[in-house]
């Protein structure tokens, strides 16, 4: 990064700790230009790790799926100073059908306020490019999309986009 060293990023998340309503919007159809996006609520619940080195969220919306519940699990190294964020589900674990390991994760960092994370995946049997855009807009709100690339990054698709109002802050232990 042009030289410079990236600041502690450890506490970049602290932001997040709490219960949330979420209004989803998600296209839903990844691969057409179609403009036709389901729309649904959801809540969740982040709660930190201990010792500092991450934090976890759990989601639901049983208006949207019912019985489906996700998982974030974000775990920052202080060595590289990156955040890696694994999504987990009842639907598949998160993990990989072969090994039994955990999806490979998407990494990276926030600058100036925006948490950008990008990884490697594979849907439907297309390799992709996968980014997350975190994006804290005041107290009691943030913001989260996904976008997906077929090109190795030199285009995006936004997938999903998140509008979360803060219900009730992390009580401090």
């Amino acid at each position: 990064m042009n030289g410079k060293t990236l600041p502690d990023g450890s506490r970049d998340f602290d932001f997040l700790m709490g219960e949330w309503r979420i209004r989803n919007r998600k296209r839903k159809n990844y691969w057409t230009d179609e403009a036709e996006w389901e729309e649904f609520e959801a809540s969740m619940a982040a709660h930190p790790l201990p010792g500092g080195i991450g934090n976890y969220d759990s989601f639901e919306s049983p208006g949207w799926r019912p019985g489906f519940t996700g998982m974030s699990l974000r775990v920052y190294s202080p060595v590289t100073r990156l955040w890696s964020i694994y999504w987990l589900s009842n639907r598949d674990g998160g993990l990989d059908p072969q090994t039994g390991s955990l999806l490979p994760p998407v990494v990276g960092s926030f600058i100036d306020g925006v948490g950008i994370f990008e990884g490697d995946d594979e849907l439907e049997g297309h390799a992709i490019r996968v980014r997350y855009t975190w994006t804290q807009s005041g107290p009691g709100s943030a913001s989260w999309q996904q976008a997906f690339s077929r090109d190795g990054g030199q285009s995006w698709a936004t997938n999903w986009r998140m509008d979360m109002q803060r219900v009730k802050a992390a009580v401090e232990v």
